[in-house]
């Protein structure tokens, strides 16, 4: 895999959004699958300004959700569909009906996850989706030991997932939903192009195992290695573990006639 070290998350924002601008000249229509979270917010500022600038034309972009949590009120805040609509679909400006992503409030989850696997092939598959990396290894919400071949599917967190991601719900363990639809691994492999971007310290063994470990399934995002285009963006604090960190920067280092990722 492609590993691009950066000196912090605006760089790294400023790189994948480009990445993604390119894209857009090349495919106007592009399906665009997005992560939720603190660390991609860089990456839609910049795609945002790209857009408002007139650098780039995101009019007929469609979006694809990577995960949702279940039982959640239609409309909460916190949802992962408000989360995007918010982060993602208004800012650049796009319809509603650009977007497209599972239902978590459905009475058979099951059958929702299934439908939202077909509606992504039948919209011609995801051209570039984005990923973050839990400090399990973890992509989506494909938790430790998930199948590499899993489709999209109904989870239960871990503990350690549902601590990260208090903070959303002022840090309130019981307000955070224990169940979630997310892509598989196997789904998620089959878009074209995978962008992973993490930053901190407290990403790094979880990035070392996954560009340096063996594909395993106790690292889910080890996966990554198993894909014919795939890139992972990280800054210094997330590459510290890394051993091969001077052969990236050689690698990636000096070369400004870049065209994206």
């Amino acid at each position: 895999m492609e590993v691009v070290i950066v000196p912090d998350a605006k760089a790294g924002g400023e790189l994948i959004a480009e990445a993604m601008a390119q894209l857009l000249r090349r495919k106007p229509d592009a399906l665009l699958g997005v992560a939720t979270g603190s660390t991609p917010l860089p990456i839609y500022q910049a795609l945002t300004a790209k857009v408002r600038a007139g650098e780039v034309d995101a009019s007929r972009a469609r979006i694809a959700q990577l995960d949702e949590y279940v039982g959640l009120p239609t409309g909460h805040p916190e949802s992962y569909r408000a989360t995007v609509l918010r982060e993602v679909v208004e800012p650049l400006g796009l319809d509603a009906d650009a977007f497209m992503g599972p239902d978590g409030s459905a009475e058979d989850v099951q059958a929702a996850c299934e439908a939202y696997d077909r509606a992504l092939s039948e919209a011609g598959g995801v051209d570039l989706q984005l990923l973050g990396i839990g400090t399990d290894g973890h992509i989506g919400f494909n938790e430790p030991c998930s199948s590499i071949a899993s489709r999209t599917r109904i989870k239960t967190l871990t503990e350690q997932t549902i601590a990260d991601n208090a903070r959303f719900f002022d840090g309130d363990l019981s307000q955070v939903p224990r169940h979630v639809i997310t892509q598989g691994i196997g789904t998620i492999l089959e878009a074209r192009h995978l962008v992973l971007l993490a930053t901190g310290e407290g990403k790094a063994d979880a990035v070392a195992a996954t560009v340096e470990g063996p594909v395993a399934s106790v690292v889910p995002a080890s996966a990554l290695q198993l894909h014919p285009h795939a890139t992972v963006v990280v800054d210094e604090g997330a590459a510290s573990k890394l051993k091969l960190t001077q052969y990236f920067r050689h690698t990636f280092a000096n070369k400004p006639e870049w065209q994206g990722l």
